[in-house]
């Protein structure tokens, strides 16, 4: 059995002498001697000074984009020992017997592990980029409260020092041995790591006489202080702070997932730290919150996740705005459904502390609650969908530029729709149950945490570093890293994904051996991971030193696409005041997709939500009702040649609550026939492909009608198989046709009366 105390110890103080030498090697190639190289004595001491004025500086400072500096810096260095921590997992799970860690290490691996990640590595370094960006995109000269932002972020180091003291000890414990005996210095040789699970379940942490549980519990306490006092400089900067011209309906959809992941923030974390104090309590004063005869060890589940669960999209949330913020740059288009996406947002922020109770569906809570919150908790995939479905809107037909950033953003999406849907199946509680426990849990969960979110977090790095350093980094080994950390994500948690449906359980070091190959195929795909983690690491630091200095006030070309946001016109400015550069401007501007402005639409513009629904629905309803007649004519014929089965429609009424009878699920067809597929049309006509309506149409008709294949589907096979996927598409091509003709119809009826009307 290997020492992870030496391991770990060793492997973070190489990679802080990587970064030490690193940084020296490249400040001196910056800075050649005058003389030939040979160093003076005042050349050191002057160094020395300017090294103890920058050290006072950033220790003192309160502007925005020095403490998001700070807080990037410190994420990533708790990254990189949280991302070290999962090596060591993965390495042991090399082989099926734990003959590199022992049990107890596995477990404490993972307790760290996710304690890490989850608080002091993605929060703190979205709070960096929220803190460095966010007063340049709203127009704000600071955070509302410079000096409160500082401490805020000062609590931090402490808190994560608390957290991961017991391997500090543990190392400082082991190298004393070496000169002293160990009944001088039996603490340190005590104290270990906590292995009692990130999720610190009761019983269990109210009975480990491990004192290191109570300094992680302190530390937890102290980062939630320092969550809150963050949430609420955000929250206050956006709404007080927004300089001139700046509405909320303009405000840049980055700041308004700020606003709503501090908004949740502010409601969850003084509830854990509410908790954290009860489990205090119970450890080492007796009381009972969490014992049998108190609250009970249910209690500590119910209020943990009530923290857990929204915690995810306060994670979640600001990879969505930085998603939505950077992906348009990219496309060269306006970000589709700005609107929607906002509420989408909104709707997120507010189910997001109503499904916390899906976590406990395999505890004995009463059915009836448990299907409240499996209803919510399948609800929340839809303003989840609403996104992925602007993103690929807003890509659609776009002019796409192969950029690192894009690379991510466009990896992001195709993580986020795999570990999206994987999610909905765990909320349903049969599901759940069969997969609890699972190591598909930890897929699903990491195709998000572990793809969508450092991907985002990486293509930010890329997209703002010229505004950031005045130089640009290596831009292909950027797309290199980008697409080694997609590879290296999906076939990592792709692999768990299987697995875990065929039912290996997660959280233990020992598993069977038939399952050795796939677990290797895991560890080798997040050794890719954590290559391309410290390639990105390298670029960022060496790119600093030796990056190409940037020459042009519009570096990425925002103009040409009328994208040039507020963070770079303040760049620009910079780059004029301090270099005194012209600002460069495109020599074509292409167009570019504003909802507000063009195109005209099928029905006559897209205005907001209320504006669109009001002049779009009588269109819609027309024209939907005569598709829905012309499509009932084939599925009628389709009935009575025995290729399509009635019964398929009593279960859409079933579906929804109602009788399953084929009646009244062939009402619900016709409302839906008649309601929401034309208006889905509308808005999405424009995206799609076809240069006539009927083409287009046509299109729109043969994507629908792979939803109805499946849905309909009753056991067919062979001949009446294939009549059942020709019937289900002619009628639905006699939908579109009917769908189309009738709006090319009133369109041209109503551009004549239109005329006349001018006319007179």
């Amino acid at each position: 059995m290997l020492n992870r105390a030496i391991v770990e110890g060793t492997a973070l103080a190489v990679l802080a002498l990587a970064v030490l030498f690193l940084w020296v090697r490249e400040q001196r190639k910056a800075r050649p001697e005058s003389d030939g190289g040979y160093t003076t004595r005042e050349e050191i001491e002057f160094e020395i000074g300017r090294i103890q004025s920058e050290l006072y500086r950033w220790l003192t400072t309160t502007d925005h984009r020095d403490i998001g500096l700070l807080y990037i810096a410190f994420g990533t260095a708790a990254g990189l020992w949280g991302g070290t921590d999962a090596m060591m997992l993965r390495t042991e799970l090399l082989t099926p017997p734990a003959d590199i860690w022992t049990p107890e290490t596995y477990n404490a691996l993972f307790t760290t592990h996710g304690l890490t990640m989850l608080i002091f590595f993605v929060l703190p370094v979205f709070f960096g980029i929220g803190n460095y960006v966010l007063p340049l995109l709203i127009g704000a000269d600071d955070m509302a409260f410079p000096r409160v932002n500082a401490v805020g972020f000062w609590l931090l180091p402490p808190a994560l020092i608390l957290v991961r003291m017991g391997l500090m000890i543990q190392v400082l414990g082991q190298v004393l041995n070496l000169v002293l005996p160990a009944d001088a210095i039996r603490f340190f040789l005590t104290m270990r790591e906590v292995s009692v699970g990130w999720t610190l379940y009761a019983p269990l942490s109210v009975q480990q006489p491990n004192p290191q549980i109570d300094l992680l519990l302190l530390g937890l306490h102290l980062s939630g202080i320092a969550t809150t006092v963050g949430a609420i400089n955000f929250i206050t900067t956006i709404v007080y702070e927004r300089g001139e011209g700046v509405s909320w309906a303009n405000l840049d959809i980055f700041s308004w997932n700020m606003l709503v992941t501090s908004g949740i923030a502010l409601f969850a974390f003084p509830l854990l730290g509410s908790a954290l104090v009860m489990l205090l309590l119970d450890r080492n004063l007796g009381t009972a919150f969490f014992a049998t005869e108190g609250g009970g060890a249910i209690l500590w589940q119910h209020l943990f996740w009530f923290w857990g669960h929204p915690e995810v999209y306060i994670l979640f949330l600001p990879a969505t705005g930085l998603m939505s913020l950077i992906l348009p740059k990219f496309v060269g288009r306006r970000l589709f459904g700005y609107q929607f996406i906002v509420y989408s947002t909104l709707g997120l922020g507010v189910l997001s502390f109503g499904v916390w109770a899906h976590h406990m569906f395999t505890t004995s809570a009463d059915p009836r609650v448990k299907l409240s919150f499996m209803a919510v908790s399948i609800a929340i995939a839809v303003p989840s969908a609403i996104k992925v479905f602007n993103w690929i809107t807003t890509m659609w037909e776009g002019d796409i530029r192969l950029t690192a950033p894009f690379i991510l953003c466009a990896g992001g999406i195709g993580t986020f729709i795999i570990g999206g849907v994987t999610g909905v199946f765990l909320a349903v509680i049969p599901v759940d149950i069969l997969y609890h426990g699972t190591y598909y849990v930890v897929g699903h969960f990491h195709l998000i945490v572990v793809s969508i979110i450092p991907f985002l977090m990486i293509a930010a790095s890329y997209y703002w570093y010229p505004l950031i350093t005045g130089r640009w980094y290596d831009t292909r080994m950027a797309r290199f890293q980008a697409l080694l950390i997609v590879f290296g994500s999906f076939v990592t948690f792709m692999t768990l994904l299987v697995i875990g449906g065929l039912g290996l359980p997660r959280r233990q070091a020992i598993y069977p051996p038939e399952y050795q190959f796939a677990q290797q195929i895991a560890t080798v795909g997040g050794y890719v991971i954590g290559l391309s983690a410290l390639l990105w690491l390298y670029n960022m630091l060496v790119s600093y030193w030796r990056g190409t200095p940037v020459t042009t006030t519009d570096p990425w070309g925002l103009k040409a696409t009328n994208q040039f946001t507020r963070e770079w016109q303040w760049f620009e400015q910079r780059m004029m005041d301090k270099y005194d550069m012209e600002p460069t401007e495109p020599e074509t501007t292409r167009r570019s997709y504003a909802p507000e402005a063009e195109p005209t639409g099928l029905a006559g513009g897209v205005g907001n939500v209320a504006q669109t629904v009001s002049r779009n629905a009588w269109m819609a309803a027309a024209g939907g009702f005569v598709g829905t007649v012309l499509m009932s004519g084939g599925l009628i014929t389709a009935i009575l040649i025995g290729v399509l089965d009635p019964v398929s429609f009593g279960e859409i009424a079933e579906l929804v609550g109602l009788p399953a009878t084929p009646a009244v699920g062939a009402v619900l067809f016709l409302v839906g026939g008649t309601v929401t597929w034309p208006l889905l049309f509308l808005a999405f006509s424009d995206y799609l492909p076809g240069r006539l309506l009927f083409e287009t149409g046509l299109v729109f008709a043969t994507l629908i009608s792979s939803g109805f294949a499946i849905a309909f589907y009753t056991g067919q096979s062979g001949l009446g198989f294939v009549g059942y996927l020709a019937f289900v598409l002619v009628s639905h091509w006699a939908y579109g046709i009917g769908l189309t003709v009738t709006f090319q119809y009133l369109k041209s009826d109503e551009a004549l009366r239109t005329r006349t009307d001018g006319g007179g």
